[in-house]
């Protein structure tokens, strides 16, 4: 194996330190970039001894705090970002600079240094509510909320600097990422966290709508493994999905988790489902999940007590913390 120097922002967070730990296992030298506004030092606690991994407190905002550690690296993975619909619609501007500014200083950084492979994390969010399913990489953007918009501005910077700069970059679009160690705190977000906490409360799943809804929930070491496949890989200036292409309804991972459930009202902008057309990953790297749905489910339950600290969230609470959801993207 030819050992490379990479770069990960974000490295602490849900993603990136699975991440982190799979390059680790596979002989890399790791520096992690992270300013531990959504990601935690405990999330990278069990590597610490590891003498390939670097951590650096830092904000990707700050170019001349950052760009040192670009120098002679080979692959720079870029996932930091902030994350959530209701606080980007509060706040706008932060989730801009941290992930369009953000981006642009990651990419001059990697640009400047030279670097042999970025790849970038994208979400499918751009999708919005998409004509067809599954939804492959030509489908039109729709971003409908301040995040989805910012992410995809920054996937458009990266594939500029490809193509104007020749960054050998590859985007992926994320679908519905999840496993152990995704984010415990913040706004009331992914489904996942708030089912988990109210699981360990002994509170009833708080399901929106019917429940009948379905998420192309795709497991976090399979995600890590298919930034592994691009960046091993000599493809560039490609944007591909990455999801299971089998989409699961909100009620069967209720059911999975048992326990009992209450509705809550159906949310705008939300698409009834996700589904990636994964054809154009499977055909340029040859990559598909390994993890079912299911054994990732045992995984989490396995991993609970992670959720321990994290809110549990009731009716009232979600009602009064997606007030602004409601105001913002009703029609």
């Amino acid at each position: 194996m030819n050992k490379k120097l990479a770069v990960i922002t974000g490295g602490a967070g849900f993603i990136g330190s699975h991440l982190t730990e799979r390059l680790l296992k596979d002989g890399h030298n790791v520096t992690v970039i992270d300013n531990f506004s959504t990601g935690r030092p405990e999330n990278l606690a069990h590597l610490s001894g590891n003498k390939n991994l670097k951590i650096i407190e830092a904000d990707i905002c700050d170019y001349r705090l950052i760009s040192p550690y670009f120098k002679k690296i080979d692959w720079v993975f870029h996932l930091a970002a902030l994350a959530d619909i209701v606080p980007s619609i509060e706040n706008p501007e932060k989730y801009f600079r941290a992930n369009v500014d953000g981006t642009f200083n990651v990419l001059q950084a990697a640009r400047e240094a030279g670097v042999k492979r970025f790849l970038y994390s994208a979400s499918s969010s751009c999708y919005g509510i998409p004509d067809k399913y599954p939804t492959n990489e030509t489908a039109e953007i729709r971003p409908m909320y301040p995040y989805a918009l910012t992410k995809y501005l920054g996937e458009r910077l990266v594939t500029h600097w490809g193509q104007v700069y020749k960054l050998p970059v590859v985007s992926l679009r994320l679908f519905n990422v999840f496993g152990p160690r995704s984010r415990t705190s913040g706004t009331y977000g992914a489904v996942f966290g708030v089912f988990l906490a109210q699981k360990l409360a002994r509170k009833p799943f708080t399901v929106v709508g019917d429940g009948t809804q379905t998420r192309d929930f795709t497991y976090v070491t399979d995600v890590a493994d298919a930034f592994v496949s691009a960046a091993q890989s000599d493809i560039r200036g490609e944007i591909m999905n990455a999801g299971t292409g089998n989409p699961k309804s909100v009620n069967r991972l209720a059911e999975l988790l048992g326990g009992k459930i209450v509705h809550i009202p159906k949310r705008p902008g939300e698409p009834d489902c996700t589904h990636a057309d994964t054809s154009k990953i499977q055909k340029l790297l040859g990559w598909k999940p390994k993890v079912s749905f299911e054994d990732g489910v045992k995984e989490m339950l396995k991993n609970i007590d992670y959720w321990k600290e994290a809110p549990v969230w009731t009716p009232s609470a979600i009602g009064k913390e997606t007030k602004r959801w409601f105001e913002y993207l009703s029609n």
